[in-house]
């Protein structure tokens, strides 16, 4: 389906894609689109070399999802039943895929802006309900981000200079954290609406927290391996989805971390970061390798290390028996360190990992607020309606302040809750992978189809029995 004919079926404003971000540098686009039009006749460690340096919404991705949700529920998985829970993210994350190549396949093949596609080939109602439960689940976790944010920022600081401030000094050096996170990720955010090249250097930087997490973790880790402390076949067992937990406290973190692996926020900003890169049926192969390297592997790979780290030194002890509900990321690292692991490693390296991951999903957000208001507000992609948009989520900023009043458990709950709305935009991307009206000659058809039906079929099933399933422990 080429352009002339999206905009004769689809109408001219689905066919607009994102012009201020992607045609900010023709030349560059070009070029890429060259180089990638010359892979097919290298070999396949050339094309993955290549594929590796220009992936980045798969990472941008990683980023938005590796945030308080998936370190608090990680952490309490470890800490309350070890290893058992060690299959539920790789499995969550690996259904949550194939609808994200599904969203990646239309929207590459189509070029349109998906909120006016749903409006058009479904119904505005519904348009309108994915995209204020996006909004709404990303004013729910950007409370949580600050507050991770601050609170391992402030061990951090206490931990290298051993100051212990008064009350009052607590309140300013929170609210100077929080100004200090807003400023840096609004300068992080603003910089995506420069063009190509800010998209880039954005994606860059997502990239290198995203290392910076994974390397922090596996420390951890590897330090323990060597103190002895990681029983490995058990952990190897507990990536086989044999145990799921009956009781209210284990239902509540399988569903978080069930709902912390992708989010509908995660739905609605995926498919606008490959427009505004300027990405086109031509890139539906790198596409699919991003999601893979970019963001099912990392992610897979980070949150198991935190379970690990939980596993291996939290769970057991007297602070975390039957009736334990209370844990946070500085009480993970204070008992790390008596478990022998030293400062450096238990404060500062599981104190930094953890910082990564609050701010990449702050700045995920605030650009995720951007394109909410392209379409509600009408507002041009990149210019400062956009980026004054992109301020939105900034009020979350409060939560530096309610850390010890709202508790480490605000993520748990938050992510359960954001993951009971994933199934409504699953089923939408699944109706619009049928629809001929839209795809064109690009819909699926034969064996190709069947596979995209069964596929995403169990991916929907599946979100909504966890959905279900934390209700009816709600009721319970």
């Amino acid at each position: 389906m080429n352009e002339g004919n999206n905009q004769s079926s689809s109408g001219k404003d689905l066919a607009r894609k994102l012009p201020m971000f992607s045609a900010s540098d023709p030349e560059a686009l070009a070029q890429e689109k060259a180089e990638l039009a010359a892979l097919p006749g290298k070999g396949v460690l050339r094309r993955w070399a290549w594929y590796f340096q220009k992936a980045g919404p798969g990472w941008m991705q990683s980023a938005l999802v590796l945030g308080s949700g998936s370190a608090m529920g990680s952490l309490f998985a470890g800490a309350f039943l070890e290893y058992r829970l060690l299959w539920v993210q790789p499995v969550a994350m690996l259904l949550g895929i194939i609808i994200f190549a599904a969203i990646s396949y239309q929207t590459l093949s189509t070029g349109a802006r998906p909120f006016q596609v749903v409006r058009k080939f479904i119904h505005p109602s519904v348009a309108w309900l994915w995209l204020v439960g996006a909004m709404i689940s990303t004013l729910i976790w950007h409370i949580p981000q600050y507050a991770l944010a601050a609170g391992m920022t402030d061990d951090i600081i206490k931990t290298l200079t051993g100051w212990q401030p008064t009350p009052s000094q607590q309140v300013l050096v929170l609210i100077g954290l929080g100004l200090m996170f807003l400023a840096i990720s609004t300068a992080i955010t603003w910089g995506y609406s420069s063009g190509y090249r800010g998209i880039r250097i954005y994606e860059q930087t997502l990239k290198a927290l995203v290392w910076m997490i994974t390397i922090a973790f596996a420390l951890v880790v590897i330090r323990a391996t060597i103190s002895g402390r990681v029983e490995w076949g058990r952990v190897l067992k507990g990536f086989v989805p044999m145990y799921i937990p009956r009781d209210g406290r284990g239902i509540a973190v399988l569903v978080a971390l069930l709902g912390a692996a992708t989010g509908v926020n995660a739905t609605f900003l995926f498919p606008y970061t490959l427009l505004a890169r300027g990405w086109d049926k031509q890139h539906r192969t790198l596409s699919r390798f991003d999601l893979v390297t970019g963001m099912f592997l990392p992610f897979s790979v980070i949150t198991s290390l935190i379970v690990i780290s939980a596993g291996c030194t939290l769970y057991g002890s007297a602070e975390f028996g039957p009736n334990t509900t209370v844990l946070s990321p500085v009480t993970a690292a204070s008992m790390l360190q008596q478990a022998g692991f030293g400062m450096f490693i238990s404060r500062i390296v599981f104190g930094l990992g953890i910082l990564g991951m609050a701010l990449s999903t702050i700045t995920m957000h605030m650009l995720m607020s951007g394109f909410v208001a392209c379409e509600i507000f009408g507002v041009k992609p990149g210019g400062w309606g956009y980026r004054l948009s992109c301020l939105m989520p900034a009020p979350g900023m409060v939560g530096v302040i309610l850390w010890k009043y709202m508790g480490p458990w605000v993520a748990v709950p938050a992510s359960a809750i954001c993951g009971v709305l994933v199934p409504i935009a699953y089923i939408i991307f699944f109706i619009l992978q049928n629809k001929k009206s839209y795809l064109g000659e690009d819909k699926p058809v034969g064996a190709r189809a069947v596979a995209w039906n069964v596929a995403m079929l169990v991916a929907i099933t599946a979100s909504m029995l966890w959905a279900g399933y934390y209700v009816y422990a709600l009721i319970l």
